[in-house]
């Protein structure tokens, strides 16, 4: 059963609602707001320092040269921001577009439909379809509504929470995880041996990417 309280938290329900001002529990604090400018404009431009982008065509190239310089791009990239964009990282834009589509799919469903994978985080179920809690001191509550679930490791996966439409979900997210989980395994890797580490150290530290969750 939907209870009738989760469907009127949701943002699309508020967002659809006709409502004339935004209602007061998602309004950051003034002296947020102040800091806060127009991101659309703000990603237009080129001005000041740009995070970098990581061509991982040659990652593994056997032209020891060409390997190592792309690989001391990425060391150097994760050490000066520790954020980077990657281009040319083996995922076929084919299996992307197939997950963004799933994604889209489920949030275009009826907000009833959806509800029927609601997460509950007060009975500490964490995993489905939820509002975003936002962390600040002041309490404010994020304009986001998303859906949560383990990917990985696959013993952990909770299928009958995964969204049975579209009919694509299950396999494209499968899929994608299990791609993205590699390249997570190349890229720390390629850092571990730039810190002159045994190169499955990174990833030994970080629990061997036993866990990881889609969003």
């Amino acid at each position: 059963m939907v209870s009738s309280d989760s469907v009127n938290s949701r943002v699309e329900t508020l967002a659809s609602s006709g409502i004339a001002t935004i209602p007061k529990e998602y309004i950051r604090p003034k002296e947020e707001l102040i800091n806060i400018g127009d991101i659309f404009e703000q990603e237009k431009s080129t001005d000041g320092p740009q995070v970098p982008t990581i061509d991982l065509k040659e990652i593994d190239s056997e032209n020891e040269k060409v390997r190592e310089r792309c690989r001391e791009e990425l060391k150097k990239a994760a050490v000066d921001w520790g954020v980077m964009h990657l281009v040319n990282h083996g995922i076929s834009d084919e299996l992307m577009d197939r997950v963004r589509k799933a994604g889209k799919a489920f949030f275009d469903l009826p907000i009833e439909q959806k509800e029927k994978y609601a997460n509950d985080q007060a009975s500490g179920k964490i995993q489905g379809y939820g509002s975003k809690l936002a962390n600040n001191a002041s309490g404010q509550l994020e304009w986001e509504d998303y859906f949560f679930h383990l990917a990985y490791p696959e013993d952990k996966r909770d299928l009958s929470i995964w969204p049975q439409t579209p009919a694509d979900y299950i396999e494209a997210t499968a899929e994608y995880a299990k791609e993205l989980r590699a390249l997570a395994t190349k890229v720390l890797r390629v850092l571990s041996l730039g810190l002159g580490l045994e190169e499955g150290r990174l990833e030994k530290e970080v629990g061997g990417l036993r866990s990881f969750s889609c969003k």
